[in-house]
C-alpha cells in the first residue's frame, strides 16, 4: 500500500509545492522546545501556551530588532486548540487560552510585519493528545487555517501510519495551495520513516513540502545538538542535495538563549546551522533573553551566510584525529563560508592548514572575515599555511570573499562557487 501511495504520489502534477515561497530558510520564533505543552495558565500565566505568550513574542520580534534581521514567523506548536473540534467538525483554539481567536491573533502579528505559523498532526491526535487531522479531515483544515490569515504549517506525524502519512502530506501540501493563500509548509514526514531512503525518497518530498524534520526532536542540551549533527553529517550525501531554494532539511529549532549550552555551545550550535542552510527558527524567551544570546542570534554577517540565495547546504569536509571538524558551504558571488569546529573538552586548540588542503581552487586570493570578531585578513592565498585557536566545543568561523581567482576576469568569476 506504500509503495501504491507513492506511485500515486508520483502520478500526481509535481506542481505539488510550485508555491514560491520559503527560497530562503525560515526564520523567527516557535514556542515548542522552551515552552512545550505548558497549559497550566492558572499557576503559571506568563509560560504558558495562550495567546497572551504569542502576542508578547510578537512585540519582542518587533521591538528589539529580531524583525529588522529577518526573524518573521511567530509559530504556535501543539497544545492550541481546544480538545474538541466545534459542532460542524472545524479545529477551535482552546477558549480559555485563545479567548481573541486565531484570527485575531494573525491580524496582530500581520499588523506589525510578521507572520504566524500554526501546528497540525497528520493522525488521530497531535503529539500532545489533542484533536488530529485525518486524511478526510485534510482539506477542511487546510481551509480553516487559510481563512485564520496562517503563513505557516508545522504538520507533525504522531498517531498516524507510513501509508497515512505517503497519502496525507502530498494531499495537504495541494489542500493548501488550493486555498490560494501562501503557506510554508513544514513536514515531519521523514522523522517518522526513519530519515533515509529507501524509506524517504527526497526528490518527493522537495516536491511536497518546503521544509521537514528528518530527525529527533531537539532538547536543550549540547548532547542533543552534537546527536543531531552527528545523524547529518554521517548523512550528508544523501540529505545535502536535496536542499534547495524552496525546500529545506529541518535539523530543528535553536536552543541558543535557554538552560543546557554554554556561550561557546551557542555560538557553535549558530554557526553549525548557518553552514547547513538550515531553518533559524529560535526557541527561547525573548522577554529575557540574555545580551550575548541575542548577539549571537542577531549576527548579521552569520544570517547573511545563512539566507544566501543560492541556497546550497554545506557539508563536514574535514574530521581530524585531534576531534577538529571542518564544515564548507559554497555561497554566492563565489564566496565561501568555514567552520572549524572543536569537539575538544581540555583547552584552546590551535588547528593549522591552509586553503588548499580544504580543496579551494589554486592561485586564488581571498579576502577573510571573522564572522563572529569581524577581524579581517586581506589577500589570504590559496597556498598560504593559517591558524585558527578554537575553543572546547566551540567554532571558528569564516566568510571567505575572492578578491583575485586565477586567470579569470572578474565578472566570470563572480559566478562560480568551489
Amino acid at each position: 500500500a506504500l509503495a501504491l501511495a507513492l506511485a500515486l504520489a508520483l502520478a500526481l502534477p509535481s506542481a505539488a509545492l510550485e508555491n514560491g515561497l520559503a527560497l530562503t530558510p525560515p526564520m523567527g520564533w516557535l514556542a515548542w522546545e522552551r515552552f512545550r505543552c505548558n497549559v497550566d495558565c492558572r499557576a503559571d500565566p506568563r509560560n504558558c501556551i495562550s495567546e497572551t505568550l504569542f502576542f508578547e513574542m510578537a512585540d519582542r520580534l518587533v521591538e528589539d530588532g529580531w524583525r529588522e534581521l529577518g526573524y518573521k514567523y511567530i509559530n504556535i506548536d501543539d497544545c492550541w486548540s481546544a480538545k474538541q473540534r466545534d459542532a460542524m467538525g472545524r479545529l477551535v483554539p482552546d477558549p480559555e487560552r485563545f479567548p481573541s481567536g486565531i484570527k485575531a491573533l494573525a491580524d496582530y502579528v500581520h499588523a506589525r510585519g510578521l507572520k504566524l505559523g500554526i501546528y497540525g498532526d497528520l493522525g488521530t491526535l497531535t503529539c500532545g493528545g489533542y484533536p488530529g487531522t485525518t486524511l478526510d479531515r485534510v482539506k477542511q483544515d487546510a481551509q480553516r487555517f487559510a481563512e485564520w490569515g496562517v503563513d505557516m504549517l508545522k504538520l507533525d506525524g504522531c498517531y498516524s501510519s507510513g501509508e497515512e502519512q505517503a497519502e496525507g502530506y502530498p494531499e495537504m501540501a495541494r489542500a493548501l495551495n488550493a486555498t490560494g493563500r501562501p503557506i510554508v509548509y513544514s513536514c515531519s514526514w521523514p522523522a517518522y520513516q526513519g530519515g533515509l531512503p529507501p524509506k524517504v525518497n527526497y526528490t518527493i518530498l522537495a516536491e511536497v513540502c518546503n521544509l521537514w524534520r528528518n530527525y529527533d526532536d531537539i532538547q536543550d542540551s549540547w548532547d542533543s545538538v552534537l546527536s543531531i549533527l552527528d545523524w547529518f553529517s554521517a548523512n550528508q550525501d544523501v540529505l545535502q542535495p536535496a536542499a534547495g531554494p524552496g525546500h529545506w532539511n529541518d535539523p530543528d529549532m535553536l536552543v541558543i538563549g535557554n538552560f543546557g549550552l554554554s556561550y561557546e555551545q551557542s555560538r557553535s550550535q549558530m554557526a553549525l546551522w548557518t553552514v547547513m542552510a538550515a531553518p533559524l527558527l529560535m526557541s527561547t524567551d525573548l522577554r529575557t533573553i540574555s545580551p550575548s544570546a541575542k548577539q549571537i542570534l542577531q549576527n548579521r554577517l552569520m544570517i547573511q551566510i545563512n539566507q544566501d540565495p543560492l541556497g546550497i547546504q554545506g557539508r563536514r569536509i574535514v574530521k581530524e584525529k585531534t576531534h577538529i571538524e571542518v564544515f564548507l558551504r559554497p555561497l554566492s558571488q563565489a564566496a565561501s563560508a568555514l567552520v572549524f569546529f572543536s569537539r575538544r573538552t581540555d583547552m584552546p586548540f590551535r588547528y593549522t592548514t591552509s586553503l588548499a588542503k580544504l580543496h579551494f581552487p589554486e592561485d586564488a586570493v581571498y579576502e577573510v572575515q571573522d564572522v563572529y570578531s569581524g577581524k579581517i585578513i586581506s589577500g589570504l592565498k590559496t597556498g598560504d599555511s593559517f591558524s585558527v585557536v578554537i575553543n572546547p566545543s566551540g567554532v571558528v568561523m569564516w566568510y571567505l570573499y575572492p578578491m583575485v581567482l586565477p586567470a579569470q576576469p572578474w565578472h566570470l568569476v563572480r559566478q562560480q562557487a568551489p
